[in-house]
């Protein structure tokens, strides 16, 4: 019989101290220990449909090119664990998005938005052995989903490995006045929204903000 990690700690088996010092950054595990799942977000009209030349995970420079894409630069991270609390190696971590107009390099984005041939749109990363993905992309821009509608900026998320469930889900960017009017993001519960609502900081590191985002993905 598998004891989960939230269950040991629950019947005082294992501490929190010791539960953090575990492979997986402090954060992850806090979110973890709260026993919220990260929520499946729909996956949206605009998932790639056309194979492109770059899908690596630096979305702000296409391959070949010396331009880089127009808007504010940031980096997006975080570590995929299981539900467990264990990091997942190897998952597949694809994300789309729009470009700073707010439009998608897609045959059924109908927004008169220019696009911008500079920006990648779609990016890949694999999860490395403490669970860690990374990418490198711009804050997308906001857009009409119909006449009463607008969406705010947010990146779509899908995460795939073999012997988990696949998860989609969004990422949405803290302090956006149109996050609480979104039809999608208010389907969550308030406990859920925490999950996929991140802040971008700067750090020492960087030199762009950088905002985590923990996934979690469960095993089958």
């Amino acid at each position: 019989m598998t004891i989960n990690r939230r269950n040991l700690l629950k019947n005082g088996l294992i501490s929190t101290a010791a539960l953090l010092s575990l492979p997986i950054n402090s954060l992850a595990a806090e979110q973890c220990l709260s026993g919220q799942k990260t929520p499946t977000q729909p996956l949206g009209p605009f998932y790639p449909v056309v194979d492109q030349v770059d899908t690596n995970a630096d979305l702000i420079q296409v391959s070949g090119a010396t331009a880089i894409a127009k808007g504010k630069i940031v980096i997006v991270e975080g570590v995929v664990t299981d539900q467990n609390c264990l990091p997942v190696q190897g998952a597949l971590v694809e994300i789309w998005q729009a470009c700073e107009s707010g439009r998608y390099d897609h045959p059924q984005d109908t927004n008169t938005a220019p696009l911008d041939a500079n920006f990648q749109y779609w990016g890949k990363a694999v999860s490395d052995s403490a669970g860690k993905y990374r990418f490198r992309t711009i804050i997308p821009g906001a857009y009409p989903a119909n006449e009463d509608w607008v969406r705010p900026p947010h990146i779509h998320f899908k995460i795939a490995r073999l012997g988990y469930v696949e998860l989609i889900t969004q990422m949405y960017f803290a302090g956006e006045s149109l996050n609480a009017s979104d039809l999608i993001f208010k389907r969550l519960k308030a406990s859920e929204q925490k999950k996929v609502i991140v802040d971008f900081k700067k750090t020492e590191q960087e030199p762009h903000p950088v905002g985590i985002f923990n996934i979690q993905i469960e095993k089958i």
